[in-house]
């Protein structure tokens, strides 16, 4: 493989840590995470800022309660609601607005999202990546300091095929791996039994194949659906649920790994 060009980081002083969600493939709820991670940081009292990077696909208007395109001649963006503060390409576009744009396109409106906004100062932005390994996470992996990802799977194989792709990215571009997490790991039913519905330990596999943290396990409940459609995502709706606790124990992991990165080697320059 070829060395990569490296790219000038943005300068963002007053963003203490920023933190990339990622996965291989849709449909895993990576936004949910996104999302319930970014409130459970902010419940330990933290400052916290959530991205939504998926530009062709935004979910963050939708999970956040936030309906309709924003008038920035009145409402300054970020938007600030359930104490965070929030950007998404949903604040900019009818729903029903396809966005198609080229990668460049892509480029821009990312990087104005986080230099030409005032997030303030934040202990913790959250950027929610869309699937895959294109554009989006080329931008921001090149262009941003991430201190961290976060990647996220399913238990069953099909999942972790295309996690390893969002893995071997990040390593290609030295971005530090905090952990994986098994998302839809286990469904607890009404006689009190656990069902492995997605079969389990997918995530607990690619840990140790990559010799990563394994951050945990987060539950099915059919609240989590439900809360994210009302705009009210379960940790603040449902404090007390299990997933909700998973997420509590999930943003202290995260927090503790961070603890303990090392400040990964800078790309190499490539010579023309």
């Amino acid at each position: 493989m070829q060395p990569q060009a490296t790219m000038p980081k943005l300068s963002l002083p007053n963003i203490r840590t920023i933190i990339a969600v990622a996965s291989g493939k849709g449909g895993v709820g990576k936004s949910t995470v996104s999302a319930n991670l970014a409130l459970a940081l902010a419940a330990s009292g933290n400052k916290v800022g959530l991205m939504d990077a998926d530009i062709y696909g935004p979910s963050m208007p939708t999970m956040m309660g936030i309906n309709g395109v924003i008038d920035q001649a009145t409402t300054p963006l970020p938007l600030e609601k359930h104490g965070l503060k929030i950007m998404s390409m949903g604040f900019l576009v009818p729903p029903t607005q396809a966005v198609i744009w080229r990668g460049p396109m892509v480029h821009r409106a990312l990087t104005q999202f986080l230099s030409d906004l005032d997030w303030g100062v934040l202990d913790y932005l959250v950027i929610d990546l869309p699937p895959g390994t294109g554009d989006a996470q080329l931008t921001l992996t090149q262009t941003v300091p991430l201190n961290g990802s976060v990647i996220v799977t399913t238990p069953q194989e099909v999942s972790m095929i295309d996690a390893r792709k969002g893995i071997e990215m990040f390593k290609q571009v030295r971005v530090p791996i905090l952990g994986i997490i098994e998302n839809m790991s286990y469904f607890i039913g009404d006689d009190g039994k656990r069902y492995e519905i997605f079969r389990h330990g997918g995530g607990t596999k690619l840990a140790q194949e990559y010799n990563v943290p394994f951050l945990g396990e987060i539950p099915i409940d059919p609240k989590v659906a439900e809360s994210g459609d009302e705009g009210l995502p379960i940790v603040l709706k449902h404090p007390e649920n299990p997933v909700s606790k998973a997420f509590m124990a999930l943003a202290k992991s995260v927090i503790s790994e961070l603890g303990t990165m090392v400040a990964p080697k800078e790309l190499p320059k490539l010579e023309l």
